[in-house]
């Protein structure tokens, strides 16, 4: 049965009445360039989100992480974001390959304030940059190369709120299923599940880069 719900919010207006409208610092705060102070956290950002849609509006979150720095700013309007070896579902390329819109979020352990970002990407394979993030003497496969139309500091609330940097107060994992078991159930596979970690165990050794 489809849930009902006798509330919702359909026009900008009913919006704009519960949440009222930004403050012009906030709104003055969105700048549409790379400055000084975003350069400085990307370099320290070892952590991104990166979304995407497709033609038909479905959205897609990724994540992408590797040794803080890795995110190259190439210029005050531009940034590459190498792809690492994975599971080739390529669900954030295909969707670029019909809508180029991107929105980024990064992130820095331990900074409660994060860095967003949204523009219009590009998949490419120049060499010259692809050596550039090379990591372990292994390049990436191909790069995601960002036209930045937007980018903006976010305040800490979000982070404060779930302690997210606070280990005392991370949740039990006790009764989150392994990754090797949710795929088993997921796939409805009749593999082991020491079998299916022990393919998960060689990924992760053999397959960083």
């Amino acid at each position: 049965m489809a849930l009902h719900f006798d509330k919702t919010i359909t026009t900008r207006e009913q919006l704009r009445s519960v949440l009222g409208d930004p403050s012009p610092r906030v709104l003055a705060k969105v700048i549409d360039h790379i400055d000084v102070h975003c350069r400085g956290f990307i370099a320290r950002t070892p952590f991104l989100l990166l979304a995407t849609a497709n033609g038909q509006g479905k959205v897609d979150v990724s994540p992408k992480g590797d040794p803080a720095g890795f995110i190259q700013v190439l210029d005050d309007h531009t940034l590459a974001i190498p792809e690492r070896l994975g599971n080739r579902l390529a669900d954030s390329f295909l969707n670029m390959l019909e809508r180029p819109q991107v929105g980024l979020l990064f992130m820095i352990p331990g900074k409660s304030e994060t860095l967003r970002a949204g523009g219009t990407a590009r998949i490419v394979q120049d060499d010259w940059l692809l050596e550039k993030m090379a990591v372990r003497g292994k390049p990436p496969q191909m790069a995601t190369v960002v036209t930045v139309e937007r980018m903006f500091f976010h305040c800490a609330k979000c982070v404060m709120r779930s302690h997210l940097w606070q280990p005392d107060a991370w949740p039990e994992l006790d009764g989150v299923p392994s990754l090797a078991q949710a795929i088993i159930d997921h796939a409805k596979l009749t593999d082991s599940v020491q079998a299916v970690q022990a393919g998960i165990d060689e990924s992760y050794r053999d397959r960083l880069y």
